[in-house]
């Protein structure tokens, strides 16, 4: 029987579920079924899910289509009211294999349940060349505007042990990179590595087939010394960082509850650079926050300028209920959108000015599907005829669209 349809929105760790729920398959969660992992940082997120919906249904009248991910998570009446669905279930459910395929409307725990749900062992990722692999779940911290922490429970690690056994079956298999993911990646803890650059100096140690580990997002709190000597001398470790910045005005991040302020990252970031000068930068930033100034979104282009941060998702404010900044008189939704495009234009330019700098250069490029892949620094590089799962090196000869155009050297 066939394993079901997944549409998939969100982050890396939706990502890996939704292939950890392809792998369960089967059963009544087989054939001719829908699934749809939402997500529900914003509520455009949400909306384009419903979306979704409807036109899923349209496409296929006869599909059994199942709701599952943060946002049915958080409000799954709401999904079980639209005619369209068959069935809601929550984020413990989805990744419990009696439970996902089962005849109940709605199933959804209380998210304290995730603690008890080790993840998957997964054999690899349908159509991709590289591998997410989670070492962590869940977050302690109470961001004013997130609503996360209700829709992931606690935070909660997993084994060491654990962590190596997946990663080596993933190398056997023939991945040439792993991404360790989570809901609060920095703040994984077991005894075999106590933090996350112990597991990652261990994972590189241990799993020496492994030729690229990268990290997904990161807080930026949570950058250490041992990440920074790490990152400075291991070349295994991808010279890439996507962190949690949000804003750059000390102001709005204490009212977001941020455990850190702009110098901060000018320290963190700077010691990153002095050790691996080739690092690019990536920032979640939120635009139009209750509160926010002039002021305080010119600190905050000022910052991602300083600091070259290129890869940014912007995202304008988006109140969710349950959390204290939902209630908080913020900027006019037209303000926070050109705010937000100001951000973006600004990436844009940075980003444009990297792959500038980086013409005439050579690059090794983990090659994924029809001719391209992505660099070291994660620059996405079009390479013709380069098999998928391969690393190549490249010679950066042009921009191209979406990215930077190699030709494959012997």
């Amino acid at each position: 029987m066939s394993n079901p349809t997944i549409v998939t929105f969100g982050c890396r760790l939706n990502a890996f579920e939704s292939e950890a729920m392809r792998t369960l398959g089967g059963g009544a969660a087989g054939e001719g079924t829908v699934i749809v992992n939402t997500c529900a940082v914003t509520a455009e997120a949400e909306r384009q899910a419903r979306q979704a919906i409807r036109r899923l249904r349209r496409d296929n009248p006869k599909a059994r289509i199942i709701v599952t991910g943060c946002a049915a998570q958080i409000d799954p009446q709401r999904f079980a009211a639209m005619p369209e669905v068959d069935r809601v279930i929550g984020n413990a459910a989805k990744l419990d294999p009696d439970r996902l395929d089962g005849p109940e409307r709605l199933v959804v725990d209380e998210v304290e349940r995730l603690r008890d749900l080790a993840p998957h062992f997964l054999p690899g990722f349908e159509g991709r060349s590289r591998a997410f692999l989670q070492v962590q779940g869940g977050c302690d911290h109470r961001c004013s505007f997130c609503i996360v922490p209700k829709a992931r429970g606690p935070a909660h690690s997993v084994a060491t042990e654990r962590v190596v056994a997946q990663a080596e079956a993933l190398v056997a298999n023939g991945y040439r990179e792993l991404v360790l993911t989570g809901v609060d990646l920095s703040s994984w803890s077991d005894g075999g590595a106590p933090n996350l650059a112990g597991l990652v100096a261990l994972l590189l140690d241990r799993v020496s087939d492994l030729p690229r580990l990268r990290l997904s997002s990161l807080d930026p709190a949570a950058i250490d010394d041992a990440l920074i000597d790490l990152m400075g001398r291991q070349p295994r470790l991808m010279p890439h960082l996507h962190l949690s910045v949000q804003s750059g005005a000390d102001a709005v991040l204490k009212k977001m509850a941020r455990r850190h302020r702009a110098a901060d990252l000018d320290r963190a970031i700077g010691a990153l650079r002095a050790v691996r000068p080739e690092i690019t930068l990536g920032a979640d930033l939120i635009a139009g926050f209750p509160g926010e100034t002039e002021a305080d979104q010119a600190a905050t282009l000022a910052l991602v300028e300083r600091l070259g941060l290129t890869h940014l998702h912007v995202f304008p404010f988006s109140p969710r209920p349950g959390t204290p900044a939902a209630a908080w008189k913020r900027p006019a939704a037209p303000i926070a959108k050109a705010r937000a495009a100001q951000l973006r234009a600004l990436g844009e330019s940075l980003l444009a000015d990297l792959m500038n700098r980086r013409l005439g250069g050579t690059a090794r490029v983990l090659v994924e599907e029809a001719g391209w892949g992505k660099s070291e620094d994660d620059l996405p590089v079009h390479v013709a005829q380069a098999p998928a799962g391969r690393i190549v090196a490249a010679r950066l000869e042009a921009i191209a669209e979406g990215g930077l155009s190699g030709r494959v050297l012997a």
